[in-house]
């Protein structure tokens, strides 16, 4: 199954100014044909393997790229994903919605992965993690002053960008994301809080450049 131009962008006091620009672009599949999907798709169906997959491969790859910011991290890591995804489907409940089951696989992975590349930096002796900027690798249409949010979000660290993602661009609840990455809801918070405050601090600073 291959990704068909994987492309993969995101905010309490700060939050309408910050990054009320990125919110409900996403709306959730049909459950019902969802559910027939995956049903047939637990059959051998390839017809609704493809459909899963163009239903939530956009989403998918952009919360990937979103934490790590490398572009091609982030297909690898979602297209990944779907494989494991796929691999799990037989023992999948599809009276659950699939997307938070994928996000949960693309959001653990990207986390991991950032994490990864965070030791083999300091283990080279490099001072600070850097990111390139890899925006034409990445779909940002209908985001209002992308380039900056994104520059905004590199400063966060890979857990504090992952709950702002799920958080503002996937839109699940605190409590969902604590579900989802088995943490306690305060911890969610906490990152939430940390992360918004730290993007409210750089954005003014960039608009007055």
């Amino acid at each position: 199954m291959a990704a068909e131009g994987g492309q993969c962008a995101v905010a309490m006091d700060a939050e309408p100014r910050v990054l009320g620009a990125i919110g409900a672009e996403l709306a959730p599949p049909g459950r019902r044909r969802e559910r027939a999907l995956i049903r047939e798709a637990q059959r051998g169906s390839e017809e609704a393997l493809e459909e899963l997959f163009r239903r939530h491969w956009r989403s998918a790859h952009r919360a990937a790229y979103l934490v790590v910011h490398d572009g091609a991290a982030a297909e690898d890591i979602a297209q990944e994903a779907f494989i494991a995804a796929i691999r799990a489907l037989e023992r999948f409940d599809r009276r659950r919605p699939f997307g938070p089951w994928l996000h949960r696989i693309v959001v653990n992975r990207s986390i991991d992965w950032s994490r990864a590349r965070k030791a083999r930096r300091e283990l080279a002796g490099e001072a600070a993690e850097q990111f390139e900027p890899v925006a034409d690798e990445v779909d940002l249409a209908g985001l209002a002053d992308s380039d900056r949010i994104v520059a905004a979000l590199r400063s966060l660290g890979p857990e504090q960008r992952a709950v702002v993602v799920l958080r503002y661009l996937l839109d699940y609840t605190p409590g969902e994301i604590a579900d989802l990455l088995e943490l306690p809801r305060g911890t969610v918070n906490s990152r939430l809080r940390r992360g918004l405050d730290a993007l409210a601090q750089r954005l003014p600073r960039e608009e007055a450049e």
